[in-house]
Parts: structure tokens; C-alpha cells; sequence
């Protein structure tokens, strides 16, 4: 068996696309829309194309991870650059065998070797907390609204990069997709059956989770 991570290419943007598609439906919702979400994202000024890796296996690939970037803003009005991801995902045969863990660490030592220290992504903590990320609130980073979500976690590249400050933590703009667009995209693509499954409860109990301040 032949494991290779490399870019993202433009021949792989449909195969990418299709992956993308059968990891996350009817995961967190009746269908999905982050295949939209990887199919506008490339276009857009803050996608880190040097950040965008498909893991393969023989020469076919069964998963992808792209970086955007982010900003962290303290109350003095400092700005600080940092990364978030998303969509990843790994083909669901090929899920829980050590591939996405593979996808995960490359990517992070890449993104060490580019100059970023920091990452903060929006997801379920169980797929996250066993490559490092911590609760938000341990960092003292904050959505605008001042809460700290419970899906909000935090990944420092380089130790103790972080101090005391509160930050507010903004994504890019690409990530608040058009509902109705990416249904319209999703409705010329093979037919997928849109059902109910337990992860959509358990998403929107953490998405809608936040963290006491006490």
C-alpha cells in the first residue's frame, strides 16, 4: 500500500468534491453543503492553496483538508493572522484507520513551516481533541458576541504562543456560505437520500452549547 499526501490539484477538484460530499451527508444536518463550501472556497482570497492536501492511497484519493485564514483581534485592537480549516474529511470505508490523523499532522507541520502559530476551527470536540485542540476558554477566545462556544476549540503550533488576553475570533467571510445556493448546487449532482441520523442531534446540542464564564 502506497500513502502519499501532496496538493490539492485542479484535476482533483471533482473527485475532491464527491469525497467531500459522502463523509458529510446527513452527518450534522439532512444533506450537507460542504462540498459547496470546497467548491467556492479555492476562489477565495483567504484560501491557502500551499494549505490544501489530499491523502492517497495507491494513486486514489480518499481525503482532504484546506486552510483558510483567520484573525484574532484583542481588546487593544491588535490583530493577529492565524489558520482554520475545513472542510476535511476522509471517505467513510476509510474512516477510523489513521488516515485523517496522517492528513492532520502533515498539514499542521506544514502550516508550522509557513510562519502560523495558531489555529481555531467550529466542529464536534470528539474528532478534535486527539490532535491537541483545547476548549476555547483556555485561551480566552471569544466569539464577537463575547461567548465561548463549546464547538469553538483552539490548536497552538508553538507553545505558549498565547498569553492572557482575550480575543475575539473571526473566520473568513467564505465560511458563511449561501444555504440556498449550495442547495441549488447540490440539487445537480447524483441523488443522495436526505435522512435523519443521531449525529445531527448531537452537532446541534454542541453548535448550540456554550461555556460558562464562571
Amino acid at each position: 500500500m502506497n500513502i502519499t499526501i501532496r496538493n490539492e490539484e485542479p484535476k482533483d477538484f471533482r473527485r475532491v468534491e464527491e469525497i467531500t460530499r459522502k463523509a458529510f451527508y446527513n452527518l450534522y444536518k439532512p444533506g450537507c453543503t460542504e462540498h459547496y463550501l470546497t467548491h467556492i472556497i479555492r476562489q477565495h482570497k483567504d484560501f491557502l492553496a500551499e494549505l490544501d492536501f489530499v491523502i492517497e492511497i495507491d494513486g486514489q484519493i480518499i481525503g482532504n483538508i484546506m486552510y483558510t485564514k483567520a484573525k484574532l483581534l484583542d481588546e487593544a485592537g491588535i490583530e493577529k493572522e492565524i489558520l482554520s480549516f475545513g472542510p476535511v474529511c476522509i471517505l467513510p470505508e476509510y474512516q477510523r484507520k489513521g488516515y485523517g490523523k496522517m492528513l492532520f499532522e502533515y498539514s499542521f507541520e506544514q502550516a508550522t513551516v509557513l510562519g502560523y502559530d495558531v489555529i481555531v476551527i467550529v466542529g464536534n470536540p470528539n474528532n478534535y481533541i486527539r490532535h491537541g485542540f483545547k476548549s476555547c476558554k483556555k485561551y480566552n477566545i471569544c466569539m464577537e458576541n463575547g461567548t465561548f462556544p463549546a464547538a469553538m476549540m483552539v490548536k497552538e503550533l508553538k507553545q505558549d504562543i498565547l498569553d492572557s488576553r482575550k480575543w475575539v475570533y473571526y473566520d473568513s467571510p467564505v465560511m458563511h456560505l449561501d444555504e440556498q445556493e449550495a442547495l441549488l448546487f447540490d440539487d445537480k449532482l447524483e441523488k443522495m437520500e436526505k435522512k435523519y441520523q443521531p449525529s445531527q442531534e448531537e452537532f446541534y446540542i454542541l453548535s448550540q452549547s456554550i461555556i460558562s464564564t464562571l
